[in-house]
């Protein structure tokens, strides 16, 4: 079958930080490795709840399950945001929001 594309199912986690890369800022580039680090930062009870959406300047997006999760996880922010940054190697998050949205 020349000339015919194969359709070939890609998981969006492998395509997704090559694409910020391209459409972001450099330090910006740099928050995308917490996707593949938030398991390990986070816990997994935490992980299993809420996930890193959006990034802006040194803002961090998570979007969580429940308000029951936002309320718990105000109280976790600056132990995650210190987690992130050591992780990382730099300070490049200095707040994060949680919002209620796809887990």
């Amino acid at each position: 079958m020349k000339g015919k594309k194969q359709n070939k199912v890609v998981h969006i986690g492998t395509i997704l930080p090559g694409l910020l890369k391209s459409c972001r800022r450099k330090p910006d580039t740099e928050l995308v490795k917490i996707w593949d680090v938030w398991d390990d930062i986070a816990g997994s009870m935490i992980a299993e709840n809420a996930r890193p959406a959006a990034f802006k300047g040194d803002l961090i997006l998570v979007h969580v399950e429940s308000p029951a999760w936002i309320h718990h996880l105000q109280f976790l922010k600056p132990e995650l945001i210190q987690k992130i940054n050591k992780t990382l190697g730099k300070p490049l998050v200095k707040d994060i929001k949680f919002k209620i949205g796809p887990v």
